[in-house]
């Protein structure tokens, strides 16, 4: 795997869907919240897939599923 400031790629991924994810439980109104979240558990996505981890994989799918169900068919 290749390397960018001596971190693994895949490792790039993982930080990249943190920071994300962490940003979006700053955001004060909701919509914005699941946007956000929802990027962030893409890249989660990503992640688990460069690992091959299903549990990654399935939980943020999940929790995208969640959030585009409460962002277009339960609007608020």
């Amino acid at each position: 795997m290749e390397e960018f400031l001596g971190i693994a790629t895949t490792e790039w991924v993982g930080y990249i869907a943190s920071v994300g994810v962490l940003i979006s439980f700053l955001m004060r109104n909701i919509r914005t919240l699941r946007i956000v979240n929802s990027f962030g558990c893409g890249a989660f996505i990503a992640y688990g897939v460069l690992l091959d981890s299903i549990p990654v994989i399935a939980t943020n799918t999940i929790i995208v599923g969640i959030n585009l169900y409460y962002l277009f068919v339960k609007k608020q």
